[in-house]
């Protein structure tokens, strides 16, 4: 071998290593130093970040390594920076970390508005905004649809809508809402309005359909769903089927919940399609079905949404509804018989408590000249199916009350009488699963009109 030749071979690989330490060194010092310092505040220069022979190229394109046969192909032109590549035969040592440049650091930095996700559950993961839209759930204890939209948002907007469809006159030429259960409604949604500000937040009330104020509502404050209770009506599955829709086309979803019987929809022993029709069969089905715990109501909840600085607005009076008040008076002036009952969540609990009392107590008190006091009033009703229908109170809060109440073990699938009250506790629990029986049965029929069912015979083993 030529000694000049072996020389000059010398001094390119001296030549290569330094300018292999000159091209590595300084890159991961840059690394480093774009970790530890703020993106905001980095001040980038050429001659600080680049290895001088980029702006000082050497003449040679191509450098071989004795040791290592990779090939490094190096840009000549500054131009070429931001398409930098390598190219190799071989992957690169696992030792030497591997540098990449971007024409534009900032881009990949941070994610600004990180996107949320599907199932929240932390506080990262909330909503910014729901609605929750009340119909007849008229209450804060044993509020499913209420606490999760706590749970799960970061605001929250109550709302009730007096539907005008429910007003006026039926094709029959009556009242399809009468002055009595109007004025009763509008005294719950007042109550319901003050529960929700001594919890830090408010009701808000309109005039309108359900479909049309939510999805405006919604837009006004940038809610991301809308929270409900189901019911079982036609009009009013068909309702929430046209609810559910708009809802969708604007992006927003919609959350359901059972809320209304005393056995959960989800608890039933067998399929809603599958239920029997009548009730002797019902109640042979859900016998020991367990109830379950009520949700205690909460103490603070989430106010409102800062966007879109919504008024509550005012509760409407029988006029706004078209209705005659004078209708609510008897012929003295005076307040009817019918128009005594106060609707709310708070009359409701009160009536409650103090009939489990009577009924621990003193089950069938009377007075001297043969009338009563006690709530039990006329046939031993406890008179508190006005403030179960629109939701001030829940069969689940009333199972409670009354379990708490008394010592005796009631269960809601007993039919037989408790002959040391008048009443009996076991009777009234009887008494609600009738009523859970008439809502599912109208469930099971209400989502489509059946041509071909089977007849409803409630009565058909009702007595046991």
């Amino acid at each position: 071998m030529d000694p000049n030749n072996q020389s000059s071979n010398n001094n390119l690989e001296n030549q290569t290593s330094n300018e292999e330490q000159q091209n590595t060194t300084p890159i991961p010092q840059q690394q480093q130093q774009q970790q530890t310092l703020p993106i905001a505040s980095i001040s980038l220069a050429l001659s600080t970040i680049l290895p001088t022979h980029f702006l000082n190229p050497p003449k040679i394109s191509t450098v071989f390594n004795s040791n290592k046969p990779n090939k490094v192909k190096i840009p000549t032109q500054l131009s070429s920076l931001s398409t930098l590549s390598l190219s190799s035969s071989l992957p690169p040592p696992p030792t030497k970390p591997k540098s990449t440049i971007s024409a534009n650091p900032l881009q990949d930095s941070l994610t600004l508005n990180p996107l949320r996700p599907s199932e929240p559950s932390n506080a990262a993961g909330l909503r910014r905004a729901s609605i929750v839209w009340f119909r007849n759930d008229l209450r804060v204890h044993d509020n499913e649809c209420l606490n999760a939209a706590h749970n799960e948002s970061m605001s929250v907007l109550p709302v009730y809508c007096f539907d005008p469809r429910d007003y006026g006159k039926s094709s029959s030429g009556f009242d399809k809402t009468g002055p009595y259960r109007a004025t009763f409604l509008i005294e719950s949604v007042k109550d319901l309005r003050k529960n929700l500000q001594a919890r830090g937040s408010d009701l808000v009330v309109r005039i309108g359909k359900p479909e049309t104020v939510l999805v405006e509502l919604a837009k006004a404050v940038g809610a991301e769903a809308v929270y409900a209770h189901r019911e079982v009506s036609y009009d009013e599955v068909k309702g929430e089927d046209k609810i559910d829709a708009v809802m969708k086309d604007e992006g927003l979803d919609v959350k359901f919940f059972w809320g209304s019987t005393l056995y959960h929809l989800d608890d039933l022993p067998f399929k809603l399609e599958e239920m029997p029709t009548n009730y002797g069969g019902f109640r042979e089905k859900v016998q020991g079905l367990e109830v379950r715990k009520t949700i205690e109501a909460l103490d603070q909840l989430r106010g409102f949404p800062a966007r879109g600085d919504v008024e509550p607005g005012e509760i409407p009076s029988l006029v706004d509804l078209g209705l005659n008040p004078s209708a609510t008076m008897g012929q003295n002036g005076k307040q009817a018989a019918n128009a005594s009952l106060v609707g709310g969540e708070n009359e409701a609990l009160q009536r409650l408590r103090k009939f489990a009392a009577e009924c621990q107590a003193q089950p069938n008190k009377e007075n001297k000249d043969g009338t009563t006091d006690s709530i039990y009033g006329a046939n031993f009703s406890c008179k508190i199916s006005p403030w179960l229908a629109m939701g001030c109170l829940s069969p689940r809060s009333m199972f409670d009350e009354l379990k708490k109440s008394t010592s005796r073990t009631i269960s809601a699938a007993s039919g037989k009488k408790d002959s040391g009250s008048g009443m009996g506790l076991n009777w009234l629990m009887y008494e609600l699963l009738w009523r859970d029986f008439f809502r599912f049965i109208t469930k099971k029929y209400s989502a489509a009109k059946q041509t071909n069912a089977a007849p409803v015979t409630a009565c058909v083993g009702a007595a046991a």
